[in-house]
Formats: C-alpha cells, sequence, structure tokens
C-alpha cells in the first residue's frame, strides 16, 4: 500500500500543469511553422498511443483486451469525441486565437455538464451552479475584453466552444460506465480508436519531410531562436502529453482526484500568462482578475452536482 504524501503529490500536479501550459506555446509554434491542425492531432495522439500500448505489453497485459458490448461502444464514441475532437478543436482554437482564451474555453466544459445534468438527465444541482455560470461568463468577458470592442476569428471561438463540448462529453461518457474499467484500458482503446480514425483522414506518413527538417522561429519573446520541427512535435508528445499526464496519474496516489482536478483548473491562467510573456499577448489587471472569476466559476458549476463523477478526464490541452 503506498503511503499518501500530499506535499508530493501537489508537486507532482503542479509540475503537470507547468507542463501542460508551456505545451499550449510549443503547440502554437508548431502551428505557425506549417503543422495544420490535424496532423498534429494525429502525430500526437498516434505517438501517444505507440507508448501507451508498450507500457501495457510491459506492466498490464489486462489492459491490451478490448472492451466489449455497450463499454466498447461509449470506448468508441470516447476515442472519437473525448480524444480526437477535443484534440483537434483545441489546436485549431489555439491557432487562432490568444491561447488563454482558447483554453477558457474549452474549460467551460463542467458548466456543461451541470446544465446537462440539470435540464437533461432532471438531476438536482446546488444553487451554486447558477452563481458559478454567472462568474464564469462575466470573467470570460473581462479577460476578453469584449466589451472594448475586441474581435476574435469566429472559427476559433467555434473551435473553441467545441472543444468545451467534446471535453464535456469526456465527463459524461466516464460517467456513464466507462469509469467503471481499467483507466489505462480505458485510454488505451480510446487512443486506438482515435489513432485510426485520425489517420484515415491525414495520416503520419502523409507529413512532409521537407517540413519535419524545416527550421522555425520561435516566435514572441523567444523569436531570435529558432528549433527544428521535428523537435517541437517530440516535445509535444513526450513533454507535453506523456509526462504530464503521467505525473497526475501518480499525483492520484497522493491526492484525491478532485484535489487534482480543481489545482489543474489554473491552468487557463497559467496560460493566458503564457501568452502575454511569450506571445505579447493582451493581459492588463482587469484581464487577470477574469481569468481568475472564469476559474472560481468553473469550479463552483464543477462542485454544484451531488452526484460525482466516476472518472477525471486527461488534461490533454
Amino acid at each position: 500500500m503506498v503511503t499518501r504524501n500530499p506535499a508530493i503529490g501537489f508537486a507532482l500536479v503542479i509540475t503537470g500543469a507547468l507542463l501542460f501550459i508551456v505545451n499550449a506555446g510549443v503547440s502554437r509554434v508548431a502551428l505557425r511553422a506549417g503543422v495544420d491542425p490535424v496532423s498534429l492531432t494525429t502525430i500526437r495522439v498516434t505517438g501517444t498511443l505507440v507508448v501507451l500500448l508498450v507500457a501495457a505489453a510491459v506492466f498490464r497485459r489486462d489492459a491490451l483486451r478490448p472492451p466489449s458490448g455497450r463499454l466498447g461502444a461509449l470506448i468508441v464514441v470516447h476515442g472519437l469525441v473525448g480524444v480526437a475532437a477535443l484534440q483537434w478543436t483545441y489546436f485549431v482554437a489555439i491557432d487562432r486565437l490568444p491561447i488563454g482564451m482558447a483554453l477558457l474555453l474549452e474549460y467551460q466544459a463542467p458548466i456543461l455538464v451541470a446544465v446537462w445534468a440539470r435540464f437533461v438527465q432532471k438531476e438536482p444541482v446546488r444553487n451554486r451552479m447558477w452563481t458559478g455560470l454567472a462568474m464564469a461568463v462575466v470573467g470570460l468577458a473581462a479577460a476578453t475584453g469584449i466589451w472594448e470592442g475586441a474581435e476574435f476569428d469566429a472559427v476559433g471561438v467555434v473551435a473553441g466552444f467545441g472543444a468545451a463540448v467534446c471535453f464535456a462529453t469526456y465527463f459524461l461518457i466516464g460517467e456513464h460506465g466507462v469509469g467503471a474499467l481499467d483507466p489505462l484500458r480505458v485510454i488505451l482503446w480510446s487512443f486506438l480508436v482515435a489513432t485510426i480514425a485520425l489517420n484515415l483522414v491525414s495520416p503520419v506518413p502523409g507529413l512532409s519531410v521537407d517540413l519535419l527538417g524545416k527550421r522555425t522561429s520561435l516566435l514572441g519573446v523567444l523569436g531570435g531562436y529558432d528549433a527544428p520541427v521535428w523537435g517541437l512535435l517530440v516535445w509535444i508528445i513526450v513533454l507535453g502529453t506523456l509526462l504530464p499526464f503521467g505525473v497526475e496519474l501518480f499525483a492520484l496516489r497522493h491526492l484525491r482526484a478532485t484535489t487534482v482536478t480543481m489545482i489543474a483548473m489554473l491552468e487557463p491562467i497559467g496560460v493566458s500568462a503564457l501568452g502575454w510573456v511569450w506571445f505579447f499577448e493582451r493581459l492588463d489587471a482587469v484581464a487577470i482578475i477574469g481569468c481568475v472569476v472564469v476559474v472560481a466559476g468553473i469550479v463552483l458549476a464543477q462542485t454544484a452536482r451531488r452526484a460525482h463523477l466516476l472518472v477525471e478526464p486527461p488534461h490533454l490541452a
């Protein structure tokens, strides 16, 4: 039995969150270098699947057994929507919007889940859901400066909300049965479904070799430096997906899942700060307060449901 050590848990989850935050910037550089969102999604998901297969073969062979029946069908939807579509819409959003706004839009997912539970499933929710919803809307307006006439790319905004819908779908599918399975088995087969679907649309071998060897500027404050595109892709797979996801899984040995999720909710604020420092994106005092209000609203909405979710979604942003 593993002895819980909250200090180790907090250190792990903060490390994971920081890696996910930096990955948002690295992903934008790769996108601006010419890697289209679908190809970047395919590479990230396929690379992650390869490592998951190796891990399962070495440490947990039971995970290689495919789920059947209703759970198998849920895994297919999980992979198509909760993995493939989520990653694609997220990459479109960060390519076309300030990266902080893209993540703030994606993290409206817990609110969508609470609204779905209240109006579709007729589930009683605590009154603080409405406070959380109002805070998220007002905070998002402050964070984006919408009252100042700020204009945002319509496709990017739709993609951001699309990512929120996909993220919410991940929550709901987990709640309706997938949460009963071994997490590694769920993730492995979901990524397998996503990998097959994405490679049918934009196969990994189809990526230009010339593009992979191209060196590209790191943009913004790092504009004086460059890196090979293949190096950026390796970073996104290893340091932007596998390592942060792994340390957050280990954090669950020392902290409750709800605590890990609440800390992860700080990612939108971190990504907004990253956009300000790295890409010179607007972030004044009002925007900072708006980010904090959005996250507080999301936390309230997430805790408004009387029933608890059975599975925590992987933070793949």
